[in-house]
């Protein structure tokens, strides 16, 4: 079984921002693979959907617990389904990566995202893959803190491009 884990925050004053292109991406996924509805599951503190990838049951998880407390929702469905380490892979911001750039990494650290610093201190472990999508740009140099730019909402642009040139490939990514 694998776990794919979509870091944002939840309410309508989340939605679309560049903190959100973790659920942005799975709601695309979703899409694609036609996975369950998703349904909030208070046992998860989030919403979770499933589906099969190739041949294997796959379930995806939006915490609803907000970023900086990511790890509280993916460790109650790792506990629930008793899964390995390895199994796991979060799908998250990243302000310091050029829009749409997109790096898988098996390990490592949190680089500052506060949603996998804190999965990675409740695991007590770097070793969680992770798709890294990049959300900076040269209107990050407009903002006087890091806060104000990741909860900035996506152009339409920027918006129709992740939709159409980078979710593509994570569902590649996804498929390996």
């Amino acid at each position: 079984m694998k776990i794919y884990c979509f870091l944002g925050n939840i309410g309508k004053e989340y939605e679309k921002t560049r903190h959100n292109v973790g659920f942005l991406c799975g709601d695309f996924l979703h899409h694609c693979f036609g996975f369950s509805e998703w349904k909030v599951e208070k046992k998860f503190f989030g919403a979770v959907s499933e589906g099969v990838i190739n041949g294997e049951k796959t379930i995806f998880l939006k915490p609803h617990t907000f970023m900086n407390q990511s790890g509280k929702s993916l460790l109650a469905l790792y506990q629930f389904y008793k899964t390995n380490i390895s199994d796991l892979c979060i799908v998250y911001d990243d302000k310091d990566m050029v829009l749409g750039k997109i790096r898988y990494r098996p390990r490592g650290s949190s680089g500052g995202q506060n949603g996998m610093k804190h999965i990675i201190s409740v695991f007590g472990t770097d070793e969680i893959s992770r798709i890294k999508i990049g959300v900076g740009n040269e209107k990050q140099a407009y903002f006087t803190n890091t806060a104000d730019f990741v909860l900035s909402r996506f152009s339409s642009d920027e918006l129709s491009f992740l939709e159409t040139d980078i979710f593509p490939k994570v569902k590649e990514r996804v498929l390996q």
